[in-house]
């Protein structure tokens, strides 16, 4: 497998029927009348309505992915409207890792779990996980529900009898997976409603919609995964460049336009600020790139930060100042 993410041709992201129902609250129509956001929409592949109130959670949960980075800010939002979508009280999210050239699973949950149900749930080599995705591809990559009293498989029966026991009795399964590669899959949820909470909706809109929200939960699980990499291994991989460099050979100058990129100005504005050309100011940043091992100025600042290369910001500065 390679290293570019895509999105696949099973399922689709939005269908027609799909877009078509959340046009009016993303803009696609012009604004009408209030009652129209009440009307409900049918999905002729589900047989499930979607109602405004549908449309508003849908399109806050999709607005607030977007400031997801971490693991807890993840957490929260899964709690908030897409509790209101998809009520669980346990949520296993899997991730392809090209190390490991396997999913790596974790399990969040809202209510306490036993250690049985919490290994299950979060070991890509299990029965259950493995078995789950089985059935998903057998399913062709689209939603599934089960039901726990059919998990009759004698390696299952323990976690059967733990989810049962547990007010587990039923599960739904969707994923991600390579287009026209179904076996290849990217990313991996299983969701474990309890109790009141597992018939909420119909069948049928519920699985709508969890095909609609998938692609909103791959894309802020494989960011938060990115975000949570990144800062693990930045503090390693500043101190062993410093460690060959000598603190890379930031020079004075380079180390004050680094604060002045900290404050997101463009060349020319640092420019003016130093009293040289733009075009010395892109030759600066891009000696800054090559010595910081950054793709980017963004990439450059946060290792600079993380080597300790920058002191207060000149905005900081000045405040001090002021203050004195």
């Amino acid at each position: 497998m390679d290293d570019m993410h895509t999105f696949p041709d099973c399922p689709p992201a939005l269908s027609p029927e799909h877009a078509a129902a959340l046009a009016p609250a993303l803009g696609g129509f012009p604004a009408a009348a209030p009652a129209a956001l009440e009307a409900p929409a049918r999905s002729d592949e589900h047989g499930g309505y979607l109602n405004g109130k549908h449309v508003e959670a849908i399109v806050r949960a999709a607005e607030t992915a977007l400031e997801v980075r971490r693991r807890y800010q993840f957490f929260v939002w899964t709690q908030s409207n897409l509790q209101i979508l998809l009520p669980h009280q346990l949520l296993s999210c899997g991730a392809y890792q090209r190390q490991r050239r396997e999913l790596h699973f974790e399990l969040f949950n809202n209510v306490a779990v036993v250690p049985e149900l919490q290994l299950a749930l979060s070991d890509n080599r299990g029965p259950l996980l493995l078995h789950l995705q089985q059935r998903w591809i057998e399913h062709r990559c689209k939603p599934l529900h089960v039901d726990v009293v059919e998990l009759l498989e004698p390696e299952l029966e323990p976690l059967r009898l733990a989810l049962l026991a547990g007010g587990y009795s039923s599960l739904w399964v969707h994923g991600i997976s390579r287009p026209q590669r179904p076996a290849e899959v990217e990313s991996f949820f299983v969701l474990a409603p309890s109790g009141s909470h597992a018939l909420v909706e119909g069948l049928p809109l519920q699985s709508m919609l969890l095909e609609l929200l998938t692609p909103y939960l791959h894309g802020t699980w494989q960011r938060v995964q990115t975000v949570e990499r990144e800062i693990h291994e930045a503090p390693r991989t500043a101190a062993a460049q410093a460690r060959q460099t000598g603190a890379c050979g930031i020079t004075d100058r380079e180390r004050e336009i680094l604060g002045w990129l900290r404050e997101g100005m463009s060349n020319l504005q640092i420019g003016v600020k130093l009293g040289i050309s733009a075009l010395t100011v892109k030759n600066h940043v891009q000696k800054i790139l090559r010595k910081l091992n950054a793709a980017n100025r963004a990439q450059a600042v946060a290792r600079a930060m993380s080597m300790n290369l920058l002191g207060r910001s000149p905005s900081e500065e000045a405040a001090v100042r002021e203050d004195d």
